[in-house]
């Protein structure tokens, strides 16, 4: 198992970086092309796939928000992401923090969504309430972390969001592989019985591993214009991604138990579902636009 789980992992982060390579490709080189439109497919999939899951993870609990609405509102979270630079025929001059308006009106959107799907649906007293926060739970959890991946992507370029998937993805790789090598103390016995103190450690060492890396090799050969950070900046860089990614991961530990589900779906042999493949970045999604954002890495 421990060898099928790191090579099924290493072969998605993989085929992630190759789509997000042929993205850069196409940018430098065919600029009619809009920007982004090799990734957003990925991140239309990734979307109604953990949408549906998190759906199906509620539902085991008695819980049922409007679908439809749910869908549809995560969908306009992640094009809302997209459209705008490129209606401006490429990525603004306007920084991270400026463009964000556009999630928080998606995000809007989306909870008259809800709520007006709920209004339709209603019939009697009783549920209304916990769907509904259900409902705008998966918004957030699911499309407006995603947004802050679409956002780096477009304000800052595809190195930006290889940084993102490469550090946060090292960072489990060395948690799971040290957890199964040398894990003996228990980080949250309650929650996810596997996970060790040792693991977490080892997370953090390859996270940071993972940073020096990007940012001394990747990102320079993808954006040459991007200096290349102190030690202490890609240092943090990880171990900050590293960190969120580790609560990403336990957060959905978190939902699962609450639910008495093993996986959110058996999508991916030895791995569970999309969302057990996302947990980590999307949590550490915020924390990557933050640290490019204000300048602690790239430009």
């Amino acid at each position: 198992m421990l060898r099928w789980r790191l090579a099924l992992g290493i072969l998605i982060v993989a085929a992630l970086v190759g789509v997000a390579w042929l993205d850069h490709l196409a940018e430098v080189r065919y600029p009619a092309i809009p920007v982004g439109a090799w990734l957003l497919p990925v991140a239309v999939f990734f979307t109604v796939t953990a949408t549906r899951e998190v759906l199906h993870l509620v539902a085991a609990g008695g819980i049922r928000p409007v679908s439809w609405a749910v869908y549809g509102g995560n969908l306009l979270l992640v094009f809302s992401s997209w459209l705008p630079p490129v209606a401006c025929a490429g990525p603004p001059a306007a920084p991270l923090a400026a463009r964000s308006v556009w999630p928080l009106l998606a995000l809007a959107v989306g909870v008259m969504l809800v709520l007006a799907g709920q209004m339709r649906r209603y019939r009697k007293p009783g549920g209304v309430t916990v769907n509904v926060a259900a409902a705008v739970f998966t918004l957030v959890y699911v499309g407006l972390m995603l947004s802050f991946a679409v956002q780096l992507r477009m304000a800052k370029g595809v190195a930006a969001l290889a940084s993102l998937l490469i550090v946060v993805k090292m960072a489990d790789t060395g948690a799971y592989l040290v957890g199964r090598l040398i894990g003996r103390h228990q980080m949250a016995p309650v929650l996810s019985p596997r996970k060790t103190v040792e693991g977490a450690i080892g997370g953090l060492l390859f996270a940071c591993l993972a940073s020096w890396v990007t940012f001394h090799w990747l990102v320079p050969l993808m954006a040459p214009a991007t200096p290349k950070p102190e030690p202490w900046r890609w240092l943090l860089f990880g171990l900050l991604l590293s960190t969120a990614g580790m609560l990403g991961d336990l957060a959905e530990s978190l939902l699962k138990r609450d639910m008495g589900l093993k996986d959110s779906s058996r999508w991916l042999p030895g791995l569970g579902g999309v969302l057990d493949l996302l947990d980590s970045l999307l949590l550490a999604a915020p924390v990557a636009w933050f640290c490019w954002a204000v300048g602690l890495v790239g430009r």
